[in-house]
């Protein structure tokens, strides 16, 4: 198991916070999106050469960790 804190992490003065790969600019959420739009792994790391396979599974494991605590925000039922 990839241990997420050595490879996540927020700085106030970098995209507003947000998570993401240490050392990049790289956010979690950008990783979400690219797997969302039908991305694979070898197109991120192709696209994105300062990342690593344990980065993108770090980005998996701070996901489960927040929605572990909580972190998210609830799916409501359509009417």
């Amino acid at each position: 198991m990839v241990n997420w804190k050595n490879h996540i992490h927020s700085d106030p003065t970098i995209l507003l916070g947000k998570p993401l790969i240490k050392g990049t600019r790289i956010s979690v959420e950008l990783i979400l999106e690219l797997y969302s739009q039908g991305w694979t792994t070898e197109d991120i790391l192709d696209s994105y050469p300062t990342i690593t396979p344990e980065d993108l599974l770090a980005t998996f494991a701070y996901l489960k960790e927040c929605i572990g605590q909580e972190l998210f925000f609830p799916i409501t039922r359509a009417s």
